[in-house]
C-alpha cells in the first residue's frame, strides 16, 4: 500500500512543471476555461515511461478541482492510467487529455448549480435586515450547499453499477479531496491507500485524523485572525475555539458519518476513515503559513499550480502590452458578479489609473465601461500573473490566487469574502505582499490609493 501511494508523491519532485501539455486548458485560481479539452484518451508521449500504475481520482468541485486536475494531468502524462470520477452536471470539472473520465448521474441540473453560484453575490450586498435574519439567511445558504454536496456524494456512493465498475479496475490508490469524503469512503470500500489533497478542514479534522499535534498556544484557529505570537487573552480565546472544534466537526460531518455507515455497512465515522490516509498533500507553504507541527506523511504543495501555464489568447495580447502594464481582477470561481453599487465604485476607480484592467465579471454593467477595462467571463489568471506586464492583482485572497501572486511576484489588493480568506489576507499583508480592503465599505478613493501603493511603493 505504501508503494502505491508513492505513485502520487513522485510527481512532487517537479511540482507539476510547465512540461504539462499545453493543450489542456489553463489552470489557476478556480477560473477555468468553460470549454474543457474534449479528448479523454490517456496517451503518453513516446518519451514517457511505460505504464506504471492505476490511479483513481475522486475530486471536489469548484476551485478544489484546480490542483486535483493538475495532478491527474501530470500523472497521466507520465504514463500512469488515471481515471477521474465526476458528476454529469458540475461547476468546473470536465475531461482532459491525459486521464479518462467516468460520469455518474445526479438528481439536479445546471440551473441549480448556477443558482448556488449566484447565491454568493449576496455576500457583497449591504443588507438592511437585522442581525438575526442575516444569520438565518447565512445558515440557510450553508444548509442548501451542504445538501448539494451530500446529494452528489450519495449519487456516487450508492450507484452500485459505478462502484462495481471501479472495483473491477484494480486501482492502486485513490487521490481525493477529503472536504467531501466520498473518495476516502470508496478507498476504504475497495481496500486502497488514500492520498488526500487539501488546503485544510475548518474544524482541523485533517490534523486530528493524521494524529498531528496542534497546540492552541501557538497554532491559531480557523478564522481567528491570530498569528503564532498571541498574548494571554488571544491564547485563551484560541484555546476556547480549539475546545469547540469537535462540535464544529460534528456539525460539518454528521451527515457524512451517517452516509459512511450506510455505504460501508459498519459503525465507522469519517474521522476514522481519514485516519487511515497514507499521504496528506497540503496546499500550503511556510511562505504563507505560520510555524506548526507536521507529520512525516504530510507534504507541502502550496503553489503547485503555478507552473501549469499556457500561452495567452491572441485577443489578450494588446491588453498585456503598454508602458503602464495591467491589473488582473478576479474574485475566484464562486463569485463572478457584484451588486451594482460596488461595481460602479470599482469602475470609477479604474477610470483614474493608467494601467489596463482585465476583469473576470459575468454580471450586468449599467453605464460605460472605461476604455482601459476589459470584461471577460473567464480569465487565464495564472497565465496573466506570469506575464511581466502584470502590475497588481485584485483578489478575494483564496489560496490558489495568493500562491500564484507569490509565485510571480505580483503585489496584491485583497478583498476577502468568506471562509479562510480573511485569515489568508491578513497573513499576506503582515508579510508586506499586499493590502487588505473591506469590500463592503470600500470607496473609489480606497481602491485608487491601494493600487497606487502596491504598484509604485518599492516595498
Amino acid at each position: 500500500m505504501r508503494s502505491a501511494a508513492l505513485l502520487v508523491i513522485m510527481l512532487l519532485s517537479m511540482q507539476v512543471k510547465g512540461a504539462v501539455d499545453k493543450t489542456t486548458g489553463p489552470v489557476g485560481g478556480g477560473n477555468q476555461r468553460p470549454e474543457e479539452t474534449k479528448g479523454t484518451t490517456n496517451t503518453a508521449n513516446d518519451s514517457d515511461p511505460p505504464f506504471l500504475g492505476n490511479l483513481l481520482v475522486v475530486p471536489m468541485d469548484g476551485s478544489h478541482w484546480v490542483d486535483l486536475k493538475a495532478l491527474a494531468q501530470e500523472m497521466g502524462r507520465r504514463g500512469h492510467r488515471v481515471t477521474v470520477v465526476i458528476p454529469e452536471v458540475s461547476m468546473r470539472m470536465g475531461p482532459g487529455k491525459y486521464y479518462d473520465t467516468v460520469t455518474f448521474p445526479v438528481p439536479y441540473d445546471k440551473d441549480l448549480v448556477a443558482s448556488l453560484m449566484g447565491d454568493n453575490k449576496g455576500i457583497l450586498e449591504k443588507s438592511t435586515v437585522g442581525f438575526t435574519e442575516k444569520i438565518q439567511n447565512r445558515i440557510s445558504q450553508f444548509q442548501t450547499f451542504a445538501s448539494f454536496l451530500h446529494t452528489t456524494a450519495e449519487s456516487l456512493l450508492f450507484n452500485a453499477s459505478i462502484i462495481s465498475q471501479l472495483e473491477q479496475q484494480n486501482f492502486d490508490a485513490v487521490l481525493t479531496d477529503p472536504m467531501v469524503p466520498a473518495g476516502a469512503l470508496i478507498a476504504r470500500k475497495l481496500g486502497l491507500p488514500i492520498v488526500n489533497l487539501l488546503r485544510g478542514i475548518p474544524c482541523m479534522l485533517d490534523m486530528k485524523s493524521a494524529g498531528c499535534p496542534s497546540p492552541p498556544s501557538y497554532v491559531p484557529r480557523y478564522m481567528t485572525g491570530y498569528t503564532d505570537k498571541m498574548n494571554f487573552k488571544e491564547r485563551t480565546i484560541n484555546t476556547m475555539v480549539a475546545l469547540l472544534e469537535p462540535l464544529m466537526c460534528k456539525l460539518l460531518f454528521w451527515q457524512f458519518d451517517y452516509i459512511s455507515q450506510q455505504f460501508l455497512g459498519e459503525e465507522v465515522g469519517i474521522a476514522e476513515v481519514l485516519s487511515e490516509s497514507a499521504v496528506w498533500l497540503l496546499r500550503i507553504d511556510m511562505t504563507l503559513e505560520l510555524p506548526r507541527p507536521l507529520m512525516p506523511n504530510m507534504i507541502l504543495v502550496g503553489g503547485i499550480n503555478c507552473n501549469v501555464r499556457d500561452a495567452l489568447p491572441e485577443d489578450l495580447l494588446p491588453w498585456v502590452s503598454g508602458e503602464h502594464g495591467f491589473i488582473v481582477f478576479t474574485l475566484g470561481s464562486m463569485v463572478s458578479e457584484m451588486p451594482e453599487e460596488t461595481t460602479t465604485i470599482f469602475l470609477e476607480a479604474f477610470r483614474q489609473i493608467p494601467q489596463k484592467v482585465i476583469w473576470r465579471y459575468t454580471g450586468q454593467i449599467d453605464g460605460n465601461v472605461p476604455d482601459n477595462v476589459k470584461i471577460m467571463k473567464w480569465v487565464p489568471q495564472n497565465d496573466l500573473l506570469a506575464h511581466p506586464g502584470a502590475r497588481a492583482f485584485i483578489t478575494h485572497a483564496g489560496s490558489h490566487g495568493l500562491y500564484e501572486g507569490l509565485c510571480h511576484a505580483v503585489p496584491m489588493v485583497m478583498v476577502p469574502l468568506i471562509a479562510e480568506q480573511p485569515d489568508n489576507a491578513e497573513k499576506m499583508a503582515s508579510r508586506g505582499a499586499g493590502i487588505v480592503l473591506n469590500i463592503l465599505s470600500v470607496t473609489t478613493e480606497d481602491i485608487v490609493q491601494a493600487l497606487n501603493n502596491v504598484i509604485n511603493d518599492t516595498r
